[in-house]
């Protein structure tokens, strides 16, 4: 029995089909399955601070390290023999963890006290041995040891609270207010993380059309 984003008929795993990745506009309870990610460390906002001599921000030049890796297995068949499992795949979307240096509640109001942690999902084929190979493939093609940054990881929710976000990224504030109330409202508390999933490219999308969706992972109040 093969999952729903799984085109046997193609061989292609088709991440724009799986559940995971549809939310409303409303909050909800969702299952998150257990998933391997490529990831990779950082703080403060995602944009240059405004004034600062900085053109790139920390954020965006791990997202350039991520999907540095990201393509490099999408495509490792062009240039390599393809690994064990190896399948064609869509790209699932952009995410990130965010959390406060302090370990309070997340504060958007607050972005020199964030920290994150940028991530991508990758298929189950990839092991650690591919990724090694990868990553100092990266580190010799582009002469930079950034890539060495990066980890593969397995990451589990579980339970979690999760809505739709339409519009710029610093409008979230009233909509993690509001997912949080339905938490709390439906007997659960929060726990981990605060989790973003990021649909469209900020530099091509007008910011009322962004789509991004807000998840916290939660528990039972016992």
């Amino acid at each position: 029995m093969y999952p729903v984003w799984y085109n046997i008929s193609m061989t292609t795993i088709d991440y724009k089909k799986d559940l995971i990745y549809k939310t409303k506009i409303e909050p909800e309870i969702v299952q998150v399955p257990k998933m391997q990610f490529v990831m990779i460390d950082g703080k403060g906002a995602p944009d240059p601070i405004s004034g600062s001599d900085k053109d790139v921000s920390e954020f965006q030049a791990a997202m350039a390290v991520v999907y540095g890796i990201v393509y490099s297995v999408k495509f490792w068949d062009k240039k390599h023999k393809a690994p064990a499992g190896y399948v064609k795949f869509t790209m699932p979307p952009l995410e990130a963890l965010w959390w406060m240096a302090d370990g309070s509640d997340f504060d958007t109001s607050k972005p020199n006290e964030w920290r994150w942690t940028a991530m991508h999902r990758l298929p189950e084929f990839v092991d650690h041995k591919l990724f090694d190979e990868i990553v100092n493939e990266l580190v010799d093609k582009k002469q930079s040891d950034v890539f060495k940054k990066a980890r593969l990881e397995t990451w589990a929710e579980g339970d979690a609270v999760q809505i739709l976000h339409i519009g710029p990224y610093d409008q979230e504030g009233p909509n993690i207010l509001k997912m949080h109330c339905f938490a709390a409202e439906n007997g659960y508390q929060l726990k981990g993380k605060h989790h973003e999933l990021y649909f469209g490219d900020p530099r091509r999308t007008k910011p009322e059309k962004l789509k991004t969706i807000l998840r916290h992972p939660v528990e039972k109040v016992s």
